[in-house]
């Protein structure tokens, strides 16, 4: 009976002995999770506070893109019909141009057609290039060719064979003319 005693004390004891060992496991097991300090709680709010402004930031400009788009889109979306209609006003011009003396009620009719064309181009923003005595300028001037001329400036604008087209402050067809060099 005693040789029983004696191995129930020891059984406990050992079944003591691994409860404590599994509490402290268990201890250090919540120790490998941690829970994060004070600062490191800090450093992590502020990097999503940071990321939030981003992603605002991100967001806003999107935005921004989009309402730009679509202004230029409303301005710029009647561009490829407009052009189309510029040969019909050259050929207005040309027939203008080349009408006989005595054809006038001809010549009335072409030019209140050319008008009525260029007011109609004029409702959706686009204007005439017509360089008369201006400078020639690259950017709204096409040069064909060079002429002499003593009595204008070198660089400015000779003949005018075409007339330029600008819609809303862009050119879509530069005005062809000749430029002086003396």
């Amino acid at each position: 009976m005693a040789k029983q005693k004696k191995s129930k004390d020891i059984d406990s004891e050992s079944l003591e002995n691994e409860n404590l060992e599994t509490e402290s496991t268990d201890e250090d097991s919540s120790d490998d999770i941690g829970t994060p300090s004070y600062e490191e709680l800090l450093e992590k709010n502020e990097e999503l506070e940071k990321s939030i402004l981003r992603a605002n930031a991100d967001l806003d400009n999107a935005l921004k893109r989009t309402l730009s788009e679509v202004e230029k889109a409303h301005k710029y979306g009647v561009e490829k019909l407009l052009v189309e209609l510029l040969p019909v006003i050259d050929s207005l011009e040309h027939a203008l141009s080349n009408v006989s003396q005595d054809a006038t009620e001809d010549k009335e009719g072409i030019e209140l057609t050319l008008k009525s064309f260029e007011s109609a181009l004029d409702k959706f923003g686009m204007i005439p290039i017509y360089p008369v005595n201006e400078e020639f300028n690259p950017e709204k001037h096409e040069a064909v060719t060079m002429e002499q001329d003593q009595e204008k400036e070198n660089g400015s604008i000779g003949n005018i064979f075409q007339r330029g087209w600008e819609l809303h402050s862009r050119v879509v067809r530069p005005a062809r003319v000749t430029v002086i060099k003396n």
